[in-house]
């Protein structure tokens, strides 16, 4: 059943979003140090926007900014702020996101609604296989939203698929927020250990950090993998700590549904100018009724597209497209421009690969160089020849690749700051874009 927020027609939402857009503007032009400063530098009157169309009068707010002038987008004395979080710090330094006591119980309404999209209820039991500490918002948010649905939760963190297991069999998880790829572990594990996976308490899970569809919306390699093993529900997701929002897919499986009451979204062309429905773009999004450091027109760096056809659940809220890849992730090689979801996708569909990492560095020329670093079962001439045939079919050209134990490719994962593994390792002097 939808909630009442779920069955707004395209033109309530449009109006909603309006109302709250006022609001925003002549909040943080009155709070905002960093924006108060923007209006004037740009001759911008909060007061005169009023339409979703005029935001575009409005410059787009990169990371860069949020990096260099962090503070100055905090809207509240610091001792309003209730919670201090972080960025990853995957595309450079990390920024600290600081949260008041309404923006946490909107983060956790946020998260419940990405729930309820996913069809789960207070009936469900949520096994947490997701980092919960290092100033981590998701950890937070995915425990809070599942409190506000009433629904069991169950804090295991990452990792160790025997605990995880032996977890699911004694408190009965019904849903699962996990990586993907670490859900292919625990099949390994199961199949390994003679555990029948179609007894398995779990119905759904909840992937976060990674794509299980491709850009058509079917399933990708990865997610084709899972669901040929195990037959639970798969939903995607889309989020970021500084929107503090996030996008979930419904049982359709047609896009992210966006919340339009806590979230407006544009997808721009690299000139800042709004592309066309389904076409690709840069996420930029601006935040809804957010207390402490809320954004206008921030550009994620990600890549998708927005679709805003009715949805077969019944919304009418804008959906966006798995992303495509990171702007500052284009890897220029050879003359050919190359998103590492492609390398990502021929690794992930060979069973033989435990682990992999993706290093892009410089050289002499001031092109980039790529090395896959690869952590394998068996490093046959048999698997060498099948990714060189895969990977140059795809490519066009060939990056080095490098086998090494899964010590040293964990050791790259986790070399810099962050709760999480990074798969793509930036060495270069400068970013491509």
């Amino acid at each position: 059943m939808m909630l009442a927020i779920d069955k707004l027609s395209s033109r309530e939402i449009k109006s909603l979003q309006e109302i709250k857009l006022k609001q925003l503007l002549n909040y943080v032009d009155q709070h905002s140090p960093y924006y108060s400063a923007i209006f004037k530098d740009n001759d911008i009157k909060a007061e005169k926007i009023s339409t979703l169309d005029e935001l575009e009068r409005i410059p787009t707010t990169s990371k860069e900014d949020l990096q260099i002038h962090n503070m100055d987008f905090l809207c509240v004395p610091r001792q309003k702020v209730t919670e201090y979080t972080t960025t990853s710090g995957t595309l450079g330094t990390p920024v600290t996101i600081a949260l008041t006591k309404n923006d946490v119980q909107r983060l956790a309404y946020n998260e419940y609604l990405s729930f309820h999209c996913a069809g789960a209820s207070s009936k469900d039991i949520f096994q947490l296989a997701l980092t919960l500490d290092k100033q981590f918002m998701a950890g937070m948010a995915y425990y809070l939203g599942a409190l506000r649905l009433k629904a069991g939760v169950v804090r295991t963190g990452p990792g160790a698929p025997s605990m995880q297991w032996e977890t699911i069999s004694r408190v009965k998880s019904t849903s699962l927020v996990v990586v993907p790829s670490f859900i292919l572990n625990l099949i390994e594990f199961a199949l390994d250990n003679k555990i029948c996976l179609a007894d398995s308490p779990v119905k759904r899970a909840i992937c976060i950090g990674e794509n299980v569809r491709n850009e058509s919306f079917e399933y990708n390699t990865i997610g084709k993998r899972i669901k040929d093993l195990w037959n639970i529900e798969l939903f995607s997701t889309y989020a970021s700590t500084e929107m503090q929002t996030a996008f979930t897919e419904c049982r359709h499986g047609a896009g992210g549904h966006l919340h339009p009451e806590l979230l407006i979204a544009e997808v721009l062309d690299d000139d800042g100018r709004p592309v066309g429905i389904g076409d690709r773009g840069e996420l930029t999004i601006t935040t809804l009724g957010v207390e402490g450091m809320p954004l206008v027109r921030y550009r994620t760096g990600d890549i998708c597209a927005i679709y805003d056809s009715p949805c077969n659940c019944g919304r009418s809220s804008i959906r966006i497209s798995p992303i495509l890849g990171r702007k500052k992730q284009i890897i220029k090689f050879k003359g050919t421009s190359i998103y590492p979801s492609v390398i990502y996708e021929i690794l992930n569909g060979n069973s033989n690969i435990i682990d992999y990492v993706l290093e892009v560095s410089s050289n002499e020329l001031d092109t980039d160089d790529i090395a896959i670093w690869i952590a394998a079962r068996d490093n046959s001439e048999k698997l060498i020849s099948k990714l060189i045939s895969y990977l140059h079919a795809s490519l066009r050209v060939m990056p080095k690749i490098i086998f090494s134990e899964i010590e040293t490719i964990k050791q790259k994962q986790f070399s810099g700051f962050g709760r999480k593994p990074q798969r793509f390792i930036d060495k270069r002097t400068t970013n491509s874009i």
